[in-house]
């Protein structure tokens, strides 16, 4: 008679986790809190970012990149707020850009996690099922992923002015069917992301698209559809809008 072997550790499949950099003011929005601490129907922005990210069954894992003096601050508003407890939770300070928060936030990563979405914290509405696309895409073999919209608008290329407002020469009108207005989440096979950060220089204050950098490579980028809620929220009318979409998911979707 065979008795049944015990049971062996299995390695973990390898999970998806999103890292949200929350350590910029938001000037745009104007003095005071911080552009995520910001409230929109009574919540702090970067809890509904937090949320949006946790809302897929994708990730398991959410990591919050504080400013560098304001991760006890962060921690102390998770704790506050009522998040999915089948999901992880990590608060880490950031740094001085946001290319540097998000290396911090990779670096905080377990190493069983395989893919990495990378989400601003000013886009609180972004849908499910747009994570969920970025994550499938990555899943399925893509180094890079980004959600984009089609632009309404035609776009100039021009010559910036010297002094504001002074008037600035056309200098090309691009083929608006080529153009895309990128979002976030963006998704990544982590090792790529993680090499993108290691050897792509970047000038000024730092990247403010990770799929670029990660275009510097010569790694492929792809899109998926994105969806007009991703907006993000930068200026004050911005804000008004996002209270307005709230307030139709509250009330036709018990959101």
């Amino acid at each position: 008679m065979s008795s049944t072997p015990p049971p062996t550790d299995r390695p973990r499949p390898p999970r998806t986790a999103a890292v949200i950099p929350a350590a910029g003011r938001g000037v745009r929005l104007g003095p005071g809190t911080p552009k995520a601490l910001r409230r929109l129907g009574g919540t702090p922005i970067l809890i509904h970012a937090i949320r949006a990210m946790a809302a897929s069954r994708a990730v398991s894992l959410v990591v919050v990149v504080a400013p560098p003096d304001g991760a006890p601050e962060v921690k102390h508003l998770l704790d506050e707020h009522a998040l999915p407890e089948r999901t992880d939770y990590l608060v880490v300070p950031g740094g001085e850009t946001r290319q540097e928060s998000v290396r911090f936030g990779l670096e905080a990563l377990p190493e069983d996690v395989a893919v990495v979405l990378v989400h601003d914290a000013a886009r609180p509405l972004v849908p499910v099922d747009t994570v969920d696309a970025v994550a499938a895409a990555v899943r399925d073999g893509a180094p890079a992923v980004v959600p984009a919209l089609p632009l309404a608008d035609t776009v100039k290329e021009v010559e910036p002015a010297v002094a504001p407002g002074e008037p600035e020469p056309v200098l090309a009108t691009p083929a608006r069917a080529r153009l895309r207005a990128v979002q976030t989440p963006q998704g990544f096979d982590r090792e790529t992301l993680e090499r993108a950060h290691a050897e792509v220089a970047v000038d000024g204050e730092g990247a403010t698209d990770d799929a670029g950098m990660v275009e510097r490579l010569g790694r492929p980028v792809v899109v998926v559809p994105g969806h007009e809620e991703a907006f993000k929220v930068t200026r004050p009318l911005d804000l008004v809008l996002a209270e307005a979409v709230l307030a139709r998911r509250r009330a036709n979707d018990g959101f």
